[in-house]
């Protein structure tokens, strides 16, 4: 009996040793259908397209979060892998409708507010080095030609401003002309200057900590306090969650004391920006200096998530806190989750300008080589209006501005709003023309009670007069300078090429139906002409962006009709031609 009950022991024994025993923790392959689901990465629908993208990480996580949840999806099995990181972009941009031709006999006058910010064309390079065709609302124009340089006459004597035309064949229709106006805008030495309140307000929520955001940040403010002098002030609030003042005003010769607050950032949390404009407003104020140059500079990737978050309401904020003559410059940082839309209506609504900084050289260009022009204002609410002769010009359209645009008569209306214009600053603006008598006018129904026909031989020669209105630096009224241009050159300058070249680089980018017959060959051809004299690089450098950038437009297949536009930045399909 032992025996048989020893045997059946080690019988059941042997049983137990082969058959298969199951780990608490199992592969991803043994998992139910039921547990599987529950580990993948969450997926939600586009409302608007079929498309899969990913749920929007929370409060303060930004860019740092989706790189961890990207992690996290390599750990699943390959058909359950989630899109790639490009897919889940949050950047935003504002829509943009392009100018259109305008009858000249009909609407002769054309006004518009000048603008000075470069962020567009930063921005710009920054997609297309990364081998991404910018989005469509990142493309502005005025802000990719005001890059640039350009050598307009200097204005004489005490005037503050010098306004400049040229005229010849546009590069984008046959029988079209291209004219130019540039102002130029007197130069100070830096010993000339006002001296300086600034209140750095920094970002330092969550979505700041990748490197190219908090930490480049503080590289590019280290260049700018390099620059000032006992005379200067400086003060910094910080806001995530809260806000908090983490200097208080200091001289600006204490270099090592400031660098120091700078260099102690860190970023972490949501991102309560109303807070901290209000509280750097207050600070600009307690310490205002009177005849000065006092100035908020907001840096920032504009992810603002807690307290006033609508557009609408920080342009109100903004606008409320600019009438004590603080003006504020922007300063943009960062990629994947950048909101470009509102950071230009902050500096739009507030007396300031806006530059976007992809790189330490981009922060030495705008904060160094430009600081003058980015930091100090010249004059206020500049405006121009061109006035057509219908006898020379049939049509016209300004190119670039959309969101610049005036009424007519907000042009001497003093308390209309416009952009500043800073010190030694060159400001372009371009408008392809419809000659009298062309084809190509747009046809309009005769009017009853008045004539628009031109008066056919004319002793008027002029094309067109140039009016700018400006309130000096202090001044609540305002002057007014302007420019009558009637000839018309055979060719174009050489800068005159170069900023036809790059209006057309952004016509090209966005798929414009007045591109005409321009190409990418005739934006390489002009971008060598105009090339002149290039002592920084800058635009050796745009043609290197121009020859990219047409290579991804060929490697873009056209889309399929009635299928969704990819994902993260439909190209528009112009540009595939």
């Amino acid at each position: 009996m032992k025996k048989t009950i020893v045997l059946m022991l080690l019988t059941l024994s042997l049983m137990s040793a082969c058959s298969p025993t199951i780990p608490e923790n199992r592969s991803s392959k043994a998992r139910t259908p039921t547990a599987e689901r529950e580990a993948r990465p969450a997926l939600v629908h586009d409302a608007t397209s079929p498309q899969l993208t990913p749920p929007a990480p929370m409060h303060g996580a930004g860019t740092a979060a989706m790189k961890t949840q990207a992690v996290a999806g390599r750990l699943v099995s390959a058909e359950v892998m989630p899109p790639p990181l490009s897919a889940w972009n949050r950047e935003s941009y504002n829509a943009v409708r392009e100018n259109g031709f305008i009858h000249a006999g009909r609407d002769p006058l054309s006004t518009f507010s000048l603008d000075v910010d470069t962020a567009g064309y930063a921005n710009v390079r920054r997609f297309v080095t990364e081998g991404q065709v910018p989005p469509v609302g990142a493309v502005r124009i005025e802000e990719m030609v005001n890059y640039f340089t350009y050598d307009y006459p200097a204005p004489q004597g005490n005037d503050p401003f010098a306004l400049s035309a040229e005229v010849a064949p546009s590069p984008y229709h046959q029988d079209y002309l291209l004219a130019r106006i540039g102002l130029a805008a007197k130069d100070l030495a830096k010993d000339k200057l006002p001296p300086s309140n600034l209140v750095f307000l920094i970002d330092v929520s969550g979505s700041m900590q990748d490197t190219n955001k908090l930490p480049l940040l503080q590289q590019a403010l280290t260049l700018l306090v390099r620059q000032l002098d006992s005379r200067d002030r400086v003060s910094m609030v910080v806001y995530a969650g809260a806000d908090r003042v983490v200097l208080s005003p200091t001289a600006g010769n204490r270099e090592q004391e400031i660098i120091a607050a700078i260099d102690g950032l860190q970023a972490g949390g949501s991102t309560h920006a109303s807070s901290g404009i209000r509280t750097a407003y207050q600070l600009a104020r307690q310490s205002f200096i009177p005849g000065g140059n006092n100035r908020v500079i907001l840096a920032s990737d504009g992810d603002f998530n807690v307290g006033v978050t609508s557009r609408d309401e920080l342009a109100r904020l903004i606008e409320q806190e600019r009438k004590d003559g603080v003006y504020l410059t922007v300063l943009g940082f960062g990629m994947g989750n950048y909101h470009d839309d509102t950071m230009e209506i902050l500096a739009d609504k507030g007396n300031g300008n806006y530059a976007y900084i992809d790189s330490l050289l981009e922060a030495k260009k705008v904060l160094v080589k430009e600081m003058s022009g980015t930091l100090f204002a010249l004059a206020n609410d500049v405006k121009i209006q061109v006035e057509f002769n219908p006898g020379r010009v049939g049509a016209y359209r300004l190119i670039g501005y959309e969101n610049r645009v005036l009424a007519d008569e907000d042009f001497k209306d003093d308390s209309k709003d416009a952009g500043e214009v800073g010190v030694g600053h060159r400001v372009t603006a371009l408008y392809e023309l419809i000659p009298a008598g062309h084809k190509a006018i747009p046809q309009l129904d005769p009017l009853k009670y008045q004539s628009v026909k031109p008066q056919a031989g004319s002793a008027n020669t002029e094309l067109m007069t140039v009016k700018l209105r400006y309130k000096p630096q202090g001044k609540t009224s305002s002057e007014q300078i302007s420019l009558a241009v009637g000839e018309v050159a055979r060719q174009g300058s050489v800068d005159f090429r170069f900023a036809a070249a790059v209006a057309g680089y952004g016509m090209l980018l966005t798929g414009s139906e007045h591109r005409g017959t321009f190409t990418w060959a005739d934006c390489l051809r002009l971008a060598r002409e105009g090339r002149g004299h290039d002592s920084e690089g800058y635009r050796a450098e745009f043609y290197r962006l121009v020859e990219m950038s047409e290579l991804l437009a060929k490697q873009q297949k056209p889309p399929v009709p009635g299928t969704p536009k990819p994902l993260p930045y439909p190209m528009a399909p112009a540009m595939l031609r």
